[in-house]
C-alpha cells in the first residue's frame, strides 16, 4: 500500500508574506488577476491589502465578491461567468474557506467545463485538467483550504453540503501572512481555531492516518493548544502560532481525510447555516467520546500535545478522559457555545442520514448507526 502526499508547490509564511504575491504573478507570467473575496473583507479593507499591492505594481485585476460564508452553487456559477468576462489568467483567493472553496470550484470548472453544473464535482470527480492557477491568501486561521485538495459547496435546493476532493484544485502558491488575520473578531478567531483543532484531531485518528501525517497532526495540536487563547486576545504571537498550526493541520488531513465530526458539522451548516467552526467545536468532545475505544493510544498523545501533565502515569481510560477534557477546556476558554438551539427533533432523522452520506464519514475510525448519530446530535440540543 502506498500513501500519497499533495502539498503546494510554493508557500510563504510570516508577517509581510503578502509582498510575495506580485513576485509570484510575475514569475508565472500572469497578466491579470481575478481576486475572489467575500463582501465583508472588501467592505472592511482587508482585501485592499492585496489589491493595493497589485495597483502599486500596475497589475490588472478584477474583484469578485458574490460569495456567502457557506458558498453556494449559484456563487460558483456566477464566479465562472465573471471569470470568463474578466480576461484574467489566474485567481487570487483572499479570505477564509468560503473564498478559497469558491475559487477552487471556479478554477476547476473553467479548466473542465463539463462539470459546469457544479453538483457533478461531488466526491472524487474525474477531472482531467488542473484548475486555473490559484494564489491563496487566507484571512482566517482554521480551514487550511490554501493547502488542501478539498472544497465544500452548499446545495441550497437540497439543504446539504457536498465535499469535493481533487488534486487538480491545489493552489499553486499559499501566502500565509498572520497580519492578514489580525482583523478577525474574537468569535471568528475562536471558531476557525477550533475547526483547525478538529482537523488535527480527526486527521490523527482517521483510518488512513500514517507516520508522516501523524507528525503533522501532533505538531498542529500542540501549536493550536498553545496559541488559540492568545490569538483570540489578538496577540501577535498567538496569531503567528495559529497561522502556522492550522496550515500544518491542513498538510495532514488533506491527505488522509477526516471523520464523523466533520460529516455532522457539514449537515448542521447546510440545514441551519451554523458557522462551520462552531459546529465542529461543539461536536468535537462528543465525537471523541464516540470514537475513544477505537483509537488505540492516540488520545494519550493528544493529551500530551495539549499540555496535560503526567500522561504516561495514566491508565488508558484516564488519558482518554484527559484528552477529551482538554478539548472541552480550550473550547470553553475561547467561549464556544457547546449547544445548538436550532436543532429540531423532527429534523434528526434527515440530519443523521445526511451525515452518514457525507464524504468525510468513511474516514471515521468507528462505524456508526443512524441511531447513534441521532443520539450525538441530540447531545447538542
Amino acid at each position: 500500500m502506498s500513501n500519497r502526499i499533495s502539498l503546494n508547490p510554493v508557500s510563504y509564511h510570516g508577517a509581510g508574506a503578502i509582498q510575495e504575491i506580485v513576485n509570484e504573478m510575475k514569475a508565472h507570467g500572469f497578466k491579470k488577476a481575478f481576486v475572489a473575496s467575500d463582501p465583508d473583507l472588501v467592505k472592511f479593507g482587508v482585501t485592499a491589502k492585496v489589491t493595493d499591492l497589485l495597483k502599486q505594481s500596475n497589475v490588472p485585476f478584477e474583484v469578485y465578491s458574490n460569495i456567502k460564508p457557506n458558498p453556494t452553487i449559484a456563487n460558483v456559477q456566477g464566479g465562472v461567468e465573471a471569470f470568463k468576462k474578466s480576461g484574467a489568467d489566474c485567481i487570487i483567493a483572499v479570505g477564509g474557506g468560503s473564498s478559497m472553496d469558491t475559487s477552487k470550484a471556479i478554477g476547476i470548472i473553467i479548466a473542465n467545463p463539463e462539470f459546469a453544473d457544479v453538483r457533478s464535482l461531488e466526491g472524487v470527480a474525474p477531472t482531467k485538467n488542473p484548475c486555473v492557477p490559484i494564489i491563496a491568501v487566507p484571512t482566517t486561521a482554521g480551514t487550511a483550504a490554501e493547502v488542501t485538495i478539498n472544497y465544500v459547496i452548499t446545495d441550497v435546493e437540497k439543504e446539504r453540503k457536498f465535499v469535493c476532493v481533487d488534486t487538480h484544485d491545489m493552489p499553486i502558491v499559499a501566502v500565509v501572512d498572520p497580519e492578514m488575520m489580525s482583523s478577525m473578531p474574537k468569535g471568528l478567531t475562536a471558531a476557525t481555531g477550533m475547526d483547525a483543532l478538529t482537523h488535527a484531531i480527526e486527521g490523527y485518528t482517521t483510518k488512513a492516518a500514517w507516520e508522516m501525517t501523524d507528525m503533522f497532526h501532533i505538531e498542529a495540536i500542540r501549536l493550536i493548544s498553545e496559541n488559540l487563547r492568545s490569538a483570540v486576545r489578538n496577540e501577535k504571537e498567538g496569531r503567528e502560532g495559529m497561522a502556522l498550526g492550522q496550515y500544518i493541520a491542513g498538510m495532514g488531513f488533506s491527505n488522509v481525510g477526516l471523520g464523523i465530526d466533520h460529516s455532522m458539522a457539514h449537515t448542521l451548516s447546510a440545514h441551519y447555516d451554523t458557522p462551520h467552526g462552531v459546529a465542529c467545536a461543539s461536536l468535537l468532545p462528543i465525537s471523541m467520546e464516540f470514537n475513544r475505544d477505537f483509537t488505540g493510544e492516540k488520545y494519550r498523545e493528544i493529551a500530551r500535545a495539549m499540555g496535560v501533565e503526567n500522561v504516561d502515569a495514566m491508565s488508558q481510560e484516564e488519558y482518554r478522559d484527559a484528552a477529551i477534557n482538554a478539548v472541552k477546556k480550550l473550547s470553553s476558554d475561547v467561549q464556544i457555545n457547546p449547544k445548538n438551539d436550532r436543532i429540531k427533533e423532527e429534523d434528526l432523522d434527515q440530519l443523521a442520514t445526511d451525515a452518514l452520506n457525507d464524504a468525510c464519514y468513511p474516514g471515521n475510525p468507528r462505524e456508526a448507526t443512524k441511531e447513534q448519530v441521532i443520539a450525538m446530535f441530540r447531545q447538542l440540543m
